[in-house]
């Protein structure tokens, strides 16, 4: 089922691609209305719901809305298919996803759209926040404009896709694997290695809603070992790319694998706290060429990261401390 905007010969400024399944309708209407809010004519933003198959229908609660959304319903296939058919549907010069259950804030955002409107950046990378307390500011920083490739070899990446505001043109075939959790780490690197100019701000201009049921947070053994699995594969995956790239964007990519790397053995330890369960992880990483991590000098700490993982002792050491300060977060 979809319901249409008329066309028009100009192309949005951006396309927002909401993605919902089983929330509650206050939670899409409060996400539409901060989009709503900003400073986007009709003919500038078009808003492109995308229905994963929820159980509850909520068109019949979008009345006030329908004139300015796109409203596709599907069957569920996952965050991945409905951000996919959003990008297949998507008309703007700009992309933007927003989770249903999240939303955007109005000050840092139009930082954001400014940054499009008059730098006519590839990508423009901002910074989510998850405290409803406090205030906006309207003061913000931004870096130089750097390439994709530069930014990736010299800074960590946040993973989630919804910190991106990005050229529609520059992602190509680029789509979101089906059916994995931790999509989007698969997801933005690639984005950013297809990027000519990215401007980094740290204006938080989306707000997300912790929720501690989710799939990724769920306690439970089987999602656990899911969420690791997918983790792993992931990054199996942006090796082997890596492997096909030229110099400069191979060692760009190397380091977000590196970088992912770390946290997957991290997350083995404070997920599992199984030195059995790590050994064998280390042992897999270590024929696949991703173990000892690269001697690099990313952050301080990936170095020392790197030197406690590479001794027995080390790793009897990080499999004690680290789910007691990963308790205490």
């Amino acid at each position: 089922m979809q319901t249409t905007q008329s066309n028009t010969t100009t192309p949005p400024l951006v396309t927002f691609i909401v993605a919902y399944y089983n929330l509650p309708v206050t939670m899409l209407c409060q996400c539409l209305d901060s989009i709503l809010a900003l400073s986007l004519s009709n003919a500038e933003r078009e808003i492109i719901v995308i229905d994963d198959g929820s159980d509850d229908n909520p068109l019949p609660s979008l009345g006030r809305y329908l004139a300015d959304i796109i409203y596709v319903r599907q069957r569920n296939s996952g965050l991945s298919e409905a951000r996919n058919r959003g990008i297949q549907l998507a008309n703007g010069q700009y992309v933007q996803f927003v989770d249903a259950d999240d939303y955007l804030l109005r000050t840092p955002y139009e930082h954001c759209l400014d940054l499009v409107r008059y730098q006519k950046s590839d990508v423009v990378m901002f910074d989510l926040t998850d405290d409803s307390e406090s205030s906006p500011s309207a003061d913000f920083d931004t870096d130089d404009l750097n390439s994709g490739t530069e930014y990736l070899s010299h800074h960590n990446l946040h993973a989630s896709a919804c910190g991106y505001l990005f050229r529609r043109a520059i992602i190509g075939q680029l789509r979101f694997t089906p059916g994995i959790l931790h999509e989007d780490e698969e997801f933005t690197p690639q984005l950013l290695l297809r990027a000519e100019t990215v401007a980094s701000t740290n204006a938080q201009a989306y707000y997300y809603r912790r929720r501690p049921h989710s799939i990724t947070t769920e306690a439970d053994p089987r999602r656990v070992v899911r969420r690791l699995n997918d983790s792993l594969q992931v990054i199996l995956k942006l090796n082997r790319i890596a492997d096909t790239l030229p110099t400069s964007e191979r060692l760009a990519l190397s380091r977000r694998v590196a970088q992912l790397t770390m946290d997957y053995i991290y997350n083995v330890i404070v997920q599992t706290r199984s030195r059995h369960y790590l050994d064998r992880k280390l042992t897999f990483l270590r024929k696949g060429g991703l173990f000892p991590l690269p001697d690099r000098d990313y952050t301080t700490k990936y170095k020392w990261f790197r030197r406690l993982t590479n001794s027995s002792m080390g790793l009897s050491l990080l499999m004690n401390i680290l789910p007691m300060i990963d308790k205490e977060r």
